[in-house]
């Protein structure tokens, strides 16, 4: 008989596994981005800790002789400030991990464990929805910049990353939820 910890149990570890492949992602891992840019031919991923070519480090520029045109509007301060923030993505893996080891205590053991899931959901749901809307911020500008700054014919999308945020998002919401009403279950 599963107990009134496992729906959000389940949807703690989903958000967690998610979160981790976005904290992995460019220059770690290529296949996970949060923008992806063709420029003068060349594809040119962003990630969590630097873009395509660069050395993994929190909080970037970019660098005009790696994009292949100046624009002073990505290279602003503020912008540099928006990917030290991207550090609440590993943060939020942290945190949903939290309340995952909290919830394997709940369906386990007593329904302290339940209520210590439900409160660190809440806080990881808090942090990881100031991190998408920063995503969409930060990310939303320089996809912009590039297309209308950038040599005649330069594209750029949102990558994969966004959206494993949101869906990260959602199953912590979920799991702040069922964690929350399965604290009030039997055991």
């Amino acid at each position: 008989m599963a107990s009134p910890a496992t729906p959000g149990l389940f949807f703690c570890f989903a958000a967690m596994v998610l979160l981790i492949f976005v904290s992995v992602s460019v220059p770690v891992w290529d296949k996970i981005s949060f923008l992806d840019a063709n420029i003068s031919g060349r594809v040119i991923r962003f990630g969590c800790w630097g873009y395509t070519g660069s050395a993994k480090h929190l909080g970037y520029s970019f660098d005009p002789s790696v994009l292949g045109f100046n624009s002073t509007k990505l290279n602003s301060s503020i912008i540099h400030n928006l990917t030290f923030v991207l550090i609440l993505h590993p943060i939020g893996a942290g945190l949903a991990g939290l309340a995952v080891l909290f919830g394997l205590c709940g369906e386990g053991y007593h329904r302290s464990g339940t209520i210590l899931m439900s409160l660190t959901a809440g806080l990881a749901t808090i942090v990881v929805l100031i991190a998408w809307v920063i995503d969409m911020v930060l990310w939303g500008i320089a996809r912009d910049r590039i297309r209308s700054d950038g040599p005649s014919g330069s594209t750029a999308q949102f990558g994969n990353a966004n959206w494993l945020t949101l869906g990260a998002l959602v199953a912590l919401m979920l799991g702040f939820c069922a964690a929350g009403v399965g604290s009030c279950g039997r055991y």
